[in-house]
């Protein structure tokens, strides 16, 4: 089932917003300053990609965690959101598209604040 959820997610906006964060991989991965957001970015890259099947856990989030998060979505958090924010309605639009609109709009709450997470198979 997982297989089939990834598919159609790939087709129904999952490869543009993953396209998106390893854009922003990229940009900061150019700049000494962003480096430490490179592996978040890229591992988070990689479950917008295939999401179904994994999930998102918090791991222990300390004051570097909060102010990394801060920068981060001053940085390249707010359009990364925005871009599943704007993909969530334009697919809550149709019935087909509703479950992968609930998908964008959770990776839109971890695209504010990815440090301190790690994604994980699900076990459920």
């Amino acid at each position: 089932m997982s297989l089939v959820l990834n598919i159609l997610w790939l087709i129904f906006g999952g490869l543009w917003m993953a396209l998106g964060w390893v854009i922003a991989a990229a940009i900061m991965a150019i700049t000494i300053v962003g480096l430490p957001w490179t592996p978040a970015a890229l591992r988070i890259a990689g479950y917008t990609l295939l999401p179904f099947g994994n999930k998102v856990v918090d791991t222990d989030p300390g004051a570097l965690s909060f102010i990394g998060n801060i920068l981060w979505f001053v940085l390249a958090g707010w359009w990364l959101a925005l871009g599943h924010l704007l993909t969530a309605i334009a697919l809550a639009i149709t019935i087909i598209g509703i479950p992968f609109a609930w998908a964008h709009l959770k990776l839109a709450g971890l695209t504010l604040a990815p440090l301190a997470t790690a994604i994980v198979p699900n076990t459920d």
